[in-house]
């Protein structure tokens, strides 16, 4: 819904808008520890630490070392979410604050409900 508003509203004409509303920022270990907490299920989960993801960069070959050099920017240096709106940026949530737009929580709750049929996603 915010992309047609923000489509329609002259305050973000050739301007830079983000959308990062605030209890939509979560983290992969929150994401999941709500979702064992909603399904009374638990994942089992292996730690690699950013060293070991880069030295499994470093010694992988091509291109098998690609989707772990991704995974050590996404989530190791948080290359994905860690900017600063720059002072002309907008952030979509405070251009409409009344909006209520679904949160993650309230996301999790639907897929208890009425799960997406699952997709499937692979790095090739």
């Amino acid at each position: 819904m915010f992309t047609i508003k923000l489509a329609d509203d002259p305050r973000t004409c050739n301007r830079v808008v983000t959308s990062r509303p605030q209890k939509n920022i979560v983290s992969q270990l929150e994401l999941i520890s709500l979702w064992e907490k909603k399904t009374a299920q638990t994942f089992n989960r292996i730690h690699l630490s950013g060293e070991e993801l880069v030295k499994l960069s470093e010694t992988l070959p091509p291109p098998d070392n690609i989707p772990v050099s991704i995974l050590h920017s996404v989530f190791i240096k948080g290359d994905m979410t860690g900017y600063e709106l720059g002072e002309d940026d907008l952030e979509a949530s405070q251009l409409y604050p009344d909006y209520e737009y679904t949160t993650i929580d309230k996301l999790l709750d639907i897929f208890l409900i009425d799960p997406p049929k699952p997709a499937m996603g692979a790095f090739e």
